[in-house]
């Protein structure tokens, strides 16, 4: 049986991190070095990004804030715009997988 259109999107986003060892899947979504940075939720795709950029993205009506159990999480965006799905899920790796500042120090 063949999957939904989101479903079949996101396993273009899927396989786009196929090949890259920090990105694992599990059933909450894609991780890189464990951490949760992409998944399915209905038919958008949620990502985390800076705020600046999720907060563009909301200001322009490309995507809507996503809310856990009525708390509002202010880097975590719902997009529904399966085109953009490739490139936000690229930026939002990249976000979350940046080492972290200053931990050498």
């Amino acid at each position: 049986m063949a999957g939904s259109l989101a479903e079949d999107a996101f396993e273009g986003v899927r396989f786009s991190f196929s090949d890259i060892d920090e990105v694992t899947e599990t059933a909450e979504g894609l991780l890189v070095n464990g951490t949760l940075f992409a998944f399915l939720e209905g038919d958008d795709l949620v990502v985390e990004l800076p705020f600046a950029r999720s907060n563009d993205l909301v200001e322009r009506g490309i995507a809507v804030r996503f809310a856990v159990e009525g708390v509002k999480a202010r880097d975590w965006v719902r997009v529904s715009d399966q085109q953009l799905w490739p490139e936000l899920a690229r930026e939002s790796h990249e976000f979350v997988g940046e080492p972290a500042v200053g931990g050498d120090s």
